[in-house]
Formats: C-alpha cells, structure tokens, sequence
C-alpha cells in the first residue's frame, strides 16, 4: 500500500523531499523497507552541506504523554543516526518529538494508530 509522494506503510519515495517513516507498536526500529529512502535523503544531504532537515517524532495515541514522547524522540534519533551512516551530518540534522500530539489519522484502530507512528522529515528552507 503506498500513501503518494510522500511515502506511507511499505512505500517510501527514493526522490529527495519530505518523507514520513513508520514504526512498528512501541518500536523505534527502522524498517528495512525505508533504509533506501534515508540513503537518498542521507546521500542528499552529505552532497548539501548546507541542506538541513527536521525529524518530528511521532506515536499513537497509546501509552502516557511522557512515554510517548520519549519513544518519539527515539524514532527521531533512529532516523538521524541512519541519515548520519549514510553522510549526513549532525548539524544539518534537528529533532522533536510530538509524541501523540500531531496525528495525521484520528480512528482509535490499528489502521490509524499505524499511520500515526511515524517520523516526518521535512526540508528546512534555508
């Protein structure tokens, strides 16, 4: 299933440009399916040296404010180190986490919990 351009469960663009990665329930794993996108994205990024990117951390609705942030902030730093082993450097690199704050899908089911746990990378402009 893919979402558009911007990627989405088991498909994510290999063009550089905003992408959005997802997790599995209480996982900050990347998935082996989106490491060819980060390369791009990475690959992009160490040939850009003034290109930045924001990671937003995202999670569903389950688990307390604090947990989800925390495990936000883990996806974000999951993709930034997978960003960084492909040349990207830390300082084109920001992080946050929403935690459950931004969902992009408002069901209480597995289909929008899925959507919703996810790292969002976005081109800074400069």
């Amino acid at each position: 299933t893919s979402f558009g351009s911007n990627g989405g469960p088991g498909g994510s663009s290999l063009s550089v440009g905003n992408q959005s990665y997802y997790f599995d329930f209480d996982s900050n794993s990347v998935h082996d399916s989106d490491m060819a996108s980060i390369k791009v994205q990475g690959n992009y990024l160490a040939t850009h040296p003034n290109a930045k990117v924001l990671l937003e951390g995202n999670t569903d609705e389950r688990g307390s404010r604090e947990y989800n942030i925390g495990l936000g902030q883990r996806r974000a730093d999951a993709v930034a180190s997978a960003l960084e082993a492909d040349g990207a450097s830390n300082n084109q690199i920001t992080t946050v986490s929403y935690g459950s704050e931004k969902p992009v899908a408002f069901g209480h089911d597995e289909d929008s919990y899925s959507k919703n746990r996810r790292v969002d990378l976005v081109y800074q402009s400069q």
